[in-house]
């Protein structure tokens, strides 16, 4: 399984428009803890379907990397109704990310990156 592809050009507006709790991971194909992140995102989106999964190849998309201004890879931001909630650092575990998603969305959003 695999996860649906954001990038630059569509990022936003997918975002924008998904309805509920909704994560984009920010990766790249050399990183070996984005590798892990990806497999556990994977197996969440098998067991989760009430949150959206996205997966956005850091390096092939320069411009969104820069406009939000991250520096380590993965890089786990929530989404909520369509508007930036936080950035989350959960372990790349099923039960970890869950637990960090519903303990962000108990809290107020912080401000969009």
């Amino acid at each position: 399984m695999s996860l649906p592809q954001l990038d630059q050009f569509n990022y936003h507006h997918t975002l924008e428009e998904t309805t509920g709790p909704a994560l984009a991971c920010f990766t790249s194909p050399a990183c070996g803890s984005c590798k892990a992140f990806r497999s556990a995102l994977e197996r969440f989106t098998g067991l989760w379907t009430d949150v959206s999964v996205f997966e956005v190849d850091a390096q092939m998309n320069p411009a969104l990397v820069n406009e939000l201004g991250f520096f380590h890879l993965p890089s786990l931001y929530l989404y909520n109704n369509g508007e930036f909630h936080c950035e989350l650092q959960p372990q790349p575990s099923v039960e970890s990310i869950r637990r960090s998603i519903d303990k962000a969305l108990g809290e107020p959003a912080t401000e969009a990156p």
